[in-house]
Order: structure tokens, then C-alpha cells, then sequence
């Protein structure tokens, strides 16, 4: 039966056997450079001393770019500072911060499970994400429409028992290497458009699917360490995204789609390299530079908790068993006054900021 965009794809073919040639010379060309760089990342991931420092904060990022592809807009500020409240009552940065969460829930259940990427933990990322009980879609009329004419743009399959289907049969393909031998960033791709097509919740996809390429090349021996989140390239190239999406379903396009997902591997593996050795510089820059001021009484919990949570409290030192608060503020008020921290006041709380830190984020 002919596509069309008005009835639900229940025809939405498996991704094995692939009946397209994802072998050209432009793909290999582009696959080679996102290859080298996203290498280049995970050789700086394995060499660092202590990779939860950085990953918190590069995740809480991700985070935030996630949901804005979804139109939950966050501030650096209230995300941060949401964060260091480790609870918030809005509801944007709620949901911001479950998504970190839901990313570090997928790993873990990613290794109990024998390094495998299941259906059951596709669904608790959603579930973690959205913070409800719901699983996969199971009344129909769900469709995707243009936000601004209003125009149904593409139809999902439906309903529970179709998509449980396909939801399998894209398991397989992640998880059994003889289903395929493309190379994994190619089959990521591919992955990621099945995901994206299938649309098997009702809310949360979009995030979940990209949860689920960072798990996917954590599963592949890619990274040691889910840091490669494509976010911002598709932020910044939005339109591009969702009209390659289409092109696969209407038109059967899947070279230029493949283009476009090794070049955001590549982009962002090489963004990410940056932000983490600026990261790693401006710690030991901070590392040396508050031994100095504190002399004697220099901890560093304090410095690699600024790099954990950038926006800093009295009553978080003193949470963390790092200083009494007599202690925490005497210290802050020096990194203050070297201007190493800004403080900001919100309300009855002020904040410490580890202001160059931010930047890093605000000026990619």
C-alpha cells in the first residue's frame, strides 16, 4: 500500500535486510571524519582521572537541549540552580532535569542486562523522563502535525500490538551484529530514524530516541562514557532534521539522512573535545589557583564540586561534608573577591557561580 501521511504507517518496514546503498564514497568520506573525531573524544574521556566531574555537567547540558528541541525552554539559571537544589518546583526544569536522570538510568539498566538495549528500558527511560507509569501508545489518532499551519505532517503506526512489533524488530537490529554489517555509526543512523518513525509513546519520544543513541555507542565500544549527545547540532539544524525524517518515509532518502547524522557525530564529537579540555584547564587552572587562596585549608571537594554543580550554596558545602557553614562562607567570600566565584542573590539564597565554567556552555 502507498504511503500516506493522513493513515497510520503500519507498514513501516523493518530496517533488515537494508535495500539501499549506504556504502558510497560521500558516506565513507563523511563516516571516516566522524569516525577519527569521535575516536579523538573517547581517548580524552578514558584519560580522565575522574570522568564524573565533567560528564554531570556536559549531561545537564544535553539536557537542556534535548527538551528545547520539544519546546521546553529552561534557563541556564534555573537549571543550574535547580540542580544544585537537587529538587525544583518548575515544571520546565523538572522535566529537564529528568531527562539527565533517565539517561543514567538507561545506562545502568543497559549493563545489568548483559550490555543490551531492550524495549523494556526504552520504556522506563520514558517513564523516568515524563515522570509517569505510561508505556507504549495504545489508542489511535496520534499524528504529527506542524506547529504552526497545523497541517498533519506524518502518521505513526498504531496501536499497542503493531508497535510492540516493530519495537522488536528494531531491538534485534541494535542488538544482533548479524542482522547487519554496516559500520555502528551508519547503523545509529538508521536506528535513529526506526525509533523516531515507530513514535511508540505518547509524549517523550524525541528525548528518549536520543538517549538512545548515546546509549547505542556506549553498547558499541564507542564511548566509555555517554557524552556524545547531538542536541545542539539539531537545535541549530532543526528544520534540516525533521525534513530528512521525511524524506526517509515519503521518498525513501536514506543517504542524505545518513549525511546528516555522521555530520552531526562529527560536529559534535569534536565540540564536546573542545568543551571538555577547556573544562580540564580551567579545573586545574581553579585547583591551583584556590590552593593559593586557601592556603592550609584547601579542600579539593570544593573545587571538584564546582565543576559538578556550577552554581554553589553555604548550605551545599555543608550538605556534602565539605565545610561547616561559618567555614564555606569564609571560603566563598575569598573565591569571591579573587574572582574565581560571582555571587548572585535569588531571593533569600545566594549563589555562587563558577562563572568561566558557564561560559563554556553559553558560548559554543
Amino acid at each position: 500500500m502507498a504511503y500516506n501521511r493522513l493513515q497510520a504507517f503500519n507498514d513501516l518496514p523493518p530496517l533488515f535486510p537494508v535495500e539501499v546503498n549506504l556504502e558510497t564514497p560521500e558516506i565513507f568520506r563523511q563516516l571516516a571524519k566522524a569516525s577519527r573525531h569521535l575516536g579523538e573524544l573517547n581517548g580524552l574521556c578514558a584519560s580522565l582521572p575522574d570522568p564524573q566531574i565533567l560528564i554531570n555537567t556536559i549531561v545537564l547540558q544535553e539536557s537542556k537541549d534535548s527538551s528545547a528541541i520539544e519546546n521546553i525552554v529552561t534557563s541556564q539559571d534555573e537549571l543550574y540552580r535547580a540542580a544544585t537544589e537537587e529538587k525544583t518546583l518548575d515544571h520546565t526544569s523538572k522535566e529537564v532535569l529528568s531527562y539527565r536522570k533517565a539517561l543514567y538510568t538507561g545506562l545502568e539498566r543497559m549493563q545489568i542486562q548483559q550490555n543490551l538495549l531492550l524495549t523494556n528500558t526504552m520504556i522506563e527511560i520514558v517513564q523516568t523522563i515524563k515522570q509517569n507509569k505510561a508505556g507504549i501508545r495504545n489508542t489511535p489518532g496520534t499524528a504529527l502535525k506542524n506547529g504552526i499551519s497545523g497541517e498533519i505532517i506524518y502518521t505513526p503506526p498504531c496501536c499497542e500490538n503493531v508497535l510492540r512489533e516493530k519495537l522488536e524488530s528494531l531491538e534485534r537490529f541494535i542488538n544482533d551484529p548479524a542482522l547487519s554489517s554496516l559500520d555502528p555509526l551508519i547503523k545509529m543512523a538508521l536506528i535513529h530514524y526506526q525509533f523516531e518513525a515507530i513514535h511508540p509513546f505518547s509524549d517523550g519520544n524525541g528525548r528518549t530516541g536520543r538517549i538512545v543513541n548515546a546509549l547505542y555507542l556506549v553498547q558499541q565500544g564507542l564511548l566509555s562514557q555517554p557524552v556524545l549527545y547531538l542536541s545542539s547540532y539539531i537545535v541549530k539544524y532543526k528544520t534540516e532534521y525533521y525534513q530528512l525524517l521525511r524524506g526517509v518515509t515519503e521518498n525513501n532518502n536514506w543517504h542524505d539522512w545518513v549525511m546528516y547524522m555522521l555530520t552531526a557525530i562529527s560536529e559534535t564529537a569534536q565540540l564536546t573535545t573542545y568543551k571538555i579540555r577547556s573544562m580540564l584547564a580551567l579545573k586545574q587552572e581553579y585547583e591551583r589557583s584556590v590552593k593559593h587562596i586557601l592556603g592550609s585549608s584547601f579542600n579539593y571537594d570544593l573545587v571538584r564540586l564546582m565543576f559538578t554543580l556550577p552554581y554553589l550554596k553555604i548550605e551545599l558545602l555543608e550538605k556534602r561534608n565539605i565545610a561547616h557553614r561559618q567555614t564555606a562562607s569564609v571560603w566563598l567570600k575569598k573565591l569571591i573577591d579573587a574572582d574565581i566565584l560571582r555571587p548572585m542573590k535569588m531571593g533569600r539564597t545566594t549563589y555562587y557561580i563558577n562563572f568561566r565554567l558557564m561560559d563554556l556552555f553559553v558560548n559554543d
